[in-house]
């Protein structure tokens, strides 16, 4: 049996204008120089779609998923390459895409069937089905210029599931309906798959590729990084992107040698209170970002170990993480402490000790050393912290305190609020009957 969407090496060039090229006088000074810088949107794509399947495309913002779409339903011709689609096509794309909006909805339903190649007959009898799906019922002879992106939403998808493709193309426009609407779409788009229709879907969710799609493309900018089984492609996608988010955070941290933390950060503004991880004082939050002590001892270095045993600032809840850090003293100290805070983005403390709270008994300080803190599960919700570490006396005093200089992001399959994660099950007697958990 024939593929449904047969995509061959296709390659989409975009011309990418330069600004001194927008007026013709601007032209007539630069002529003879090329206006323009060829972009790849798309190269040397390559895949099928059977008959009845639902396949997913995924990938950033910008590498080429819309693209890809627009070439699949016709609106863009690939530069190079061929594109062949068996049966009825509709295509949902950006919002107002094959909208007149001078027309009435009533008279975009009308025209939009007859692109699809239905009649008027045709179109009338299934025009209630569409409105009612829509619910646009009174606004549907309104001119859509008035519309909300919602309306253009419902009535975009309520054509272009009910004229009966045998090919649906749907670009992330779901995103932008009510959550009572998406989930009719849903089970719209679950209703076509059992009647054998054929589905290509960009989205950014996840969790809709896995429970829908029986196949998955990732596209990275303009390649095809991974193709086939949902699950390995979108494992494969989320280890990119854990890795490009880590990159991110390591460059984006300002850092002492060996770390990424500046060397001299701006110190407190006068009046501002030196927070103390021996004690906790009322306005111990207050300080701001920065570096301060009078450096009889020093952290040189700072890092975060997960389970790769490399330096990381991407991890996952409830992985075991051991904080490093890098100690010099300047001279021989007995008076000396270790502390430790997590915050969340909001500057909320998470938690926060010491080895003098813990029961640590200063023996020696001198020359270099390492200080371990190491926690089994950080038993964190998804979200970005910033960490506060110091080497200080034990009535507080800093010799090196470092505040909230430190970022790293926790990431986990569940959408839980708050910040802490507490190591939990779930039980059931009696008549309840649950599975999952």
């Amino acid at each position: 049996m024939a593929a449904a969407i047969e995509v061959r090496s296709i390659s989409k060039q975009f011309k990418l204008y330069h600004e001194h090229f927008t007026s013709l006088k601007e032209r007539v000074i630069h002529y003879g120089r090329i206006p323009y810088e060829p972009f790849m949107a798309l190269q040397d794509i390559d895949f099928d779609v059977e008959a009845g399947s639902t396949v997913g495309i995924l990938g950033h913002n910008g590498c080429g998923k819309s693209t890809l779409l627009k070439c699949v339903a016709g609106i863009l011709q690939p530069t190079r390459g061929e594109i062949v689609t068996r049966g009825r096509v509709a295509a949902l794309l950006e919002l107002g895409a094959g909208f007149n909006h001078e027309l009435t909805g009533r008279e975009n339903v009308f025209m939009n069937a007859a692109i699809l190649g239905l009649s008027k007959k045709d179109t009338e009898l299934i025009f209630d089905e569409i409105v009612a799906f829509s619910e646009l019922e009174r606004f549907i002879d309104m001119q859509v210029r008035h519309y909300s992106s919602g309306m253009y939403v419902r009535l975009g998808f309520a054509v272009a599931v009910n004229v009966d493709p045998d090919i649906l193309l749907v670009d992330e426009v779901l995103a932008v309906g009510d959550e009572a609407f998406t989930h009719k779409c849903l089970d719209k788009l679950a209703e076509l798959r059992r009647r054998g229709r054929t589905v290509l879907l960009v989205t950014h969710s996840l969790d809709l590729v896995t429970r829908f799609c029986d196949e998955a493309l990732w596209l990275d900018a303009g390649v095809a990084r991974a193709q086939g089984d949902p699950k390995r492609v979108i494992d494969a996608y989320l280890m990119d992107v854990a890795g490009q988010e880590n990159r991110e955070l390591a460059e984006a941290g300002n850092r002492v040698p060996g770390s990424g933390i500046r060397e001299e950060p701006e110190p407190p503004h006068p009046g501002t209170p030196i927070p103390d991880p021996g004690t906790e004082p009322a306005d111990m939050f207050k300080a701001a970002e920065g570096r301060w002590g009078s450096r009889e001892a020093e952290i040189t270095a700072v890092e975060m170990i997960g389970v790769s045993g490399q330096p990381a600032h991407l991890f996952q809840s409830g992985e075991r993480v051991d904080i490093r850090l890098h100690v010099r003293a300047n001279q021989r100290l007995s008076d000396f402490a270790f502390g430790v805070g997590i915050f969340n983005a909001e500057g909320v403390c998470c938690y926060g000790t010491n080895t003098l709270i813990d029961g640590g008994v200063a023996g020696e300080l001198a020359g270099e050393g390492l200080v371990v803190f190491e926690i089994d599960g950080l038993n964190l919700v998804e979200g970005t912290y910033k960490l506060d570490v110091a080497v200080h006396r034990q009535d507080g005093v800093p010799y090196d305190y470092h505040r909230l200089l430190y970022t790293f992001r926790v990431k986990s399959p569940r959408k839980e609020a708050g910040i802490f994660r507490p190591p939990h099950r779930w039980s059931f007697s009696g008549g309840i009957r649950m599975s999952g958990l």
